[in-house]
């Protein structure tokens, strides 16, 4: 059987993230989503897109094919759920979608007569689904414990050194080639999983539920508190507590970063500071791409959500409920507004626009640093969403 992840109207609300990648590419707990669809079905998936992705993310199609909606969290009942279907047969809950089994030639030519064709199986299973920005902070705990158990069931970890300080160690989970100093790491709340390669300098304190990903480095004195992801190759230092960071991203100083969620390729510059509690307590608005406006959160707690290729200047401070684009720099030691749109430099007093070859040339730079090649694809990727995001620079 041949799977393929496709987003659902979810996409929208999940921009800016979903701009440069597909809705089955953020991460949420250790895993990416389709990192969990792909361990759970043991099986590669490819993804179903807008077309500027597809090059960068290219559709497989064979004869016979199940699409997966990658806004649900999978689970075995679902998997087992989905291996049921039959030719041309959908799986829901309720309204949502979420499979449909059909041939390589229906793939492009989905109509409501071809997904009426066979009745659908109403799933028996919970299902929950992200749906919004604000999803991967509320969902993160979760998942970090239960991607903990997927990852780790029936290995052994690499043994916890002797000189760590380590409190419930039967919950920390080391992989092959990482390097932990002189450090403390507590599982009393939750598991804490150590990356390949991953470096967790003197002093530093990683609390659980955490996880360090692959060749990530926590630098010295950092304090990782309960409910972060650090994802592959970032670098981290200060003060974080319940934030996601998705990827190749550095907050390497000092500063506080708190229910936050941050893309690829991004820098938090020294004593960068992100505001995740108003001063009068009233539940947090974020803005939504979906509906071009802002949209209440339902939560007090909520930080800065930052789109890939961003940075900050030094002594940054970032207001509640920030959504800040793809490719801006915000600098200023005053709070800034709480939406800054894609390609702009953006301080107190407003913002001007970054051309798209400017962008071009310094993600090529960073990608160098990481000894990583910035290709046409994705040059091809940037020009688009530069175009796609014009409407919001006039804002």
């Amino acid at each position: 059987m041949n799977y393929i992840l496709f987003g659902d109207h979810a996409r929208d609300h999940l921009l800016p993230f979903t701009f440069v990648r597909p809705l089955a590419d953020i991460r949420i707990g250790i895993l990416t989503i389709r990192e969990k669809w792909e361990h759970l079905l043991q099986a590669p998936t490819s993804s179903l897109t807008v077309d500027y992705l597809s090059k960068k993310y290219p559709l497989v199609k064979e004869e016979d094919n199940i699409l997966i909606n990658s806004s649900i969290f999978p689970t075995m009942e679902i998997i087992r759920e989905i291996r049921s279907l039959l030719p041309n047969q959908t799986l829901v809950s309720g309204d949502v979608l979420i499979a449909h089994r059909l041939r390589a030639e229906d793939i492009d030519n989905l109509d409501a007569d071809l997904l009426e064709a066979v009745a659908p199986l109403e799933s028996a299973a919970t299902v929950s689904r992200i749906a919004c920005l604000y999803d991967i902070i509320e969902y993160n705990r979760r998942e970090l414990i239960s991607d903990y158990h997927l990852i780790t069931g029936g290995r052994d970890s690499q043994p916890v050194p002797s000189h760590v300080r380590a409190v419930n160690p039967g919950q920390i989970f080391i992989e092959e080639g990482a390097v932990i100093e002189l450090a403390v790491i507590n599982a009393s709340e939750g598991p804490v999983y150590i990356g390949k390669g991953a470096h967790i300098m003197d002093e530093a304190v990683v609390r659980g539920p955490a996880a360090i990903g692959e060749g990530s480095t926590v630098r010295i004195a950092a304090r990782v508190y309960g409910n972060t992801s650090i994802g592959p190759h970032c670098k981290v230092g200060g003060e974080i507590t319940d934030s996601v960071m998705f990827g190749y991203s550095n907050k390497p100083n000092d500063g506080f970063l708190a229910h936050s969620v941050i893309g690829e390729w991004c820098n938090l510059a020294a004593l960068t500071t992100t505001s995740n509690l108003r001063i009068d307590y009233d539940d947090i608005r974020l803005w939504d791409y979906a509906v071009n406006s802002f949209v209440v959160t339902g939560s007090q707690f909520c930080g800065t959500f930052m789109g890939d290729h961003t940075k900050t200047g030094i002594s940054t401070m970032l207001n509640t409920g920030t959504v800040i684009g793809v490719n801006a720099q915000v600098f200023g030691a005053r709070f800034m507004r709480n939406f800054i749109p894609s390609f702009t430099r953006s301080s107190q007093t407003g913002h001007s626009v970054i051309h798209v070859e400017k962008a071009i040339e310094t993600a090529r730079k960073v990608f160098e640093r990481r000894n990583k090649t910035f290709d046409e694809v994705e040059e091809e990727i940037l020009r688009h969403v530069f175009e796609q995001t014009l409407a919001y620079r006039k804002i």
